[in-house]
């Protein structure tokens, strides 16, 4: 029998490399998507598994397609995470433009080509799971993250009406939404911001975060909020006034 196969994106650092190591672990054969060919390479040399690299870049046409195309092409594909993300900071109308675009060209479109890709391919084998990797951010809005917490509001509602028609369908496939906080990954770093002006009880190890969303997915939860550092953040989230949200400063954190 052939091994399960898991296509990852956004594999070459943090949650995605975290997925990875750990799906390498549960016996998946593994194909790796990122803009990072080395590190991509260096990963996959150090997993007891066969891993195919797919260098990419999923905001361009060339990238997803080719992404697309090892999904429909892959017999054994069993797991889809949808990984790959960024953010910026700044209100909307002074940020870059191009870097919104590439955004919601990554978190929403990216998201949905990929999972329609395959999910034609294992609703019919009548086994398999789609993760897409959303954010606390997800649950509420504040100046300076209107895009992020847009597209990963999208992630959430997506995932649940994905979930409904399986579920309708009598589908054994599973889909899920994972929201994590403050994880311990490159990201804050690339964001600019300073890792240290967070305080470290809120921070949580990317392979925790990826544990949970895999055990959960057995148990077939769909919003997946890790640990309760990040189920705090959510409440407050929901439960902070707009007004006072208003008024943080433009640019603020972040999860």
């Amino acid at each position: 029998m052939p091994r399960p196969v898991a296509l990852v994106t956004g594999a070459s650092s943090g949650i995605g490399a975290s997925y990875a190591r750990q799906l390498a672990s549960r016996g998946y054969d593994l194909i790796l998507v990122a803009r990072r060919a080395e590190r991509l390479r260096e990963l996959a040399d150090s997993l007891d598994t066969t891993s195919q690299v797919l260098p990419a870049d999923l905001t361009s046409e060339e990238g997803l397609a080719a992404a697309e195309r090892a999904i429909r092409e892959c017999a054994a594909l069993e797991m889809l995470v949808n990984n790959a993300g960024f953010g910026t900071l700044g209100r909307f109308w002074e940020a870059s433009f191009e870097s919104q675009v590439r955004m919601h060209q990554l978190h929403v479109m990216a998201t949905m080509r990929l999972t329609h890709a395959a999910l034609a391919c294992m609703v019919p084998r009548g086994k398999g799971a789609v993760i897409n990797v959303s954010s606390v951010a997800a649950f509420g809005q504040g100046p300076g993250n209107v895009s992020y917490s847009s597209t990963k509001a999208w992630i959430n509602s997506f995932t649940t009406g994905l979930d409904i028609e399986l579920r309708g369908a009598g589908s054994a496939v599973k889909v899920q939404a994972l929201c994590p906080g403050f994880t311990k990954t490159e990201f804050h770093q690339t964001l600019g911001m300073d890792p240290r002006s967070i305080a470290n009880v809120f921070w949580m190890p990317a392979d925790d975060v990826v544990e949970t969303s895999l055990k959960e997915l057995g148990r077939g939860k769909v919003i997946v909020v890790p640990k309760w550092r990040s189920k705090v953040a959510v409440t407050l989230l929901k439960l902070v006034p707009a007004p006072i949200v208003s008024l943080m400063r433009p640019g603020g954190k972040r999860v």
